[in-house]
């Protein structure tokens, strides 16, 4: 079978899709989960709230895989996509994420992160030493111009913890899409749950380490701090996690990035519904522009597909 044929193949796997509509519905709920344990006043603070989230879930996992007599013991080569893997996700990726919704509403955070696959194709471009197409190039200037255009009513404003929350978004979508692209490209021979569970054990290691060189305090949550991480424990992290592991597995990885396009769009409606989060004329544009750039991205990469002109 030819490399066309099977990715076409890959991209149809209904398993594959399956997991990916979990994905498409449930993260886009998790920001607003995110911004509720760890606002101000919440209890939680975003190390302590990240380690203590996925270390339970990947033990929930593994203990899971554990019981229905899968293997744990992992090769070198296994031990090393996990680990790096699992730190670029959840440390890096989701690490930076839950710090900066100390201060950034939900659905502005979401709309950030949404710069996802321009990083995906951007990297993947250079890892296969292709040139850029003029599309390819177009879509990124739009992406940046939209998160630009995001950014206004925080310059405006003159916050600089907010710039920062803006930069540490832009560096964890930088990292998130690194971490699927070593999920993706490095595929190991690990049940998915076993793979999940290990991702988010080292992921949380990093956020222990980072608790302690910031000092946090321990966590005092709220009682709907303590629903929100209940949530982001059981179907944040051990129910679509999962999912997204499997869907990284069963489909192409442009196919799986573009949860990217319905994530953001969830997390305003449920950010204005339950927390009252403005939606200007700001977010409206920038989101618009971010979106036209995700999609210009998957254009330029279908269009290059083998067997297309």
């Amino acid at each position: 079978m030819t490399e066309a044929a099977l990715t076409e193949e890959r991209s149809l796997d209904p398993i594959g899709l399956l997991n990916l509509m979990v994905v498409y519905l449930v993260w886009g709920s998790t920001y607003l989960a995110i911004r509720v344990a760890v606002r101000e006043g919440a209890g939680f603070p975003p190390f302590m709230m990240g380690a203590t989230r996925v270390l339970l879930a990947g033990g929930i996992l593994l203990l899971w895989a554990g019981l229905r007599g899968k293997r744990l013991r992992l090769t070198r080569q296994e031990l090393f996509v996990v680990a790096g893997s699992g730190l670029l996700l959840w440390f890096g990726g989701n690490g930076l994420l839950v710090w900066a919704e100390q201060r950034a509403a939900s659905g502005y955070a979401a709309l950030i992160i949404a710069s996802t696959p321009v990083w995906v194709a951007t990297i993947e471009s250079l890892l296969d030493r292709r040139s850029p197409s003029w599309r390819l190039v177009g879509s990124l200037v739009i992406g940046f111009v939209g998160i630009g255009v995001l950014t206004v009513p925080v310059l405006r404003a003159g916050g600089s913890e907010d710039l920062s929350s803006a930069a540490a978004l832009l560096l964890g979508a930088l990292s998130w899409g690194t971490g699927s692209i070593l999920q993706s490209r490095r595929r190991v021979d690990l049940p998915h749950r076993v793979n999940a569970g290990y991702q988010q054990v080292f992921g949380g290691i990093g956020f222990v380490l980072a608790a302690l060189v910031f000092r946090e305090p321990l966590p005092t949550p709220s009682s709907q701090a303590w629903l929100a991480w209940i949530y982001l424990v059981v179907i944040g992290s051990v129910f679509a996690f999962t999912a997204y592991v499997q869907a990284l597995r069963l489909l192409p990885t442009s196919v799986v990035m573009t949860y990217a396009y319905v994530n953001p769009v969830i997390a305003v409606i449920l950010g204005w519904l339950i927390l009252r989060e403005p939606i200007s004329i700001w977010t409206v544009a920038g989101a618009g522009l971010v979106l036209l750039a995700v999609a210009g991205v998957f254009r330029d990469r279908f269009a290059r597909a083998p067997g297309r002109s």
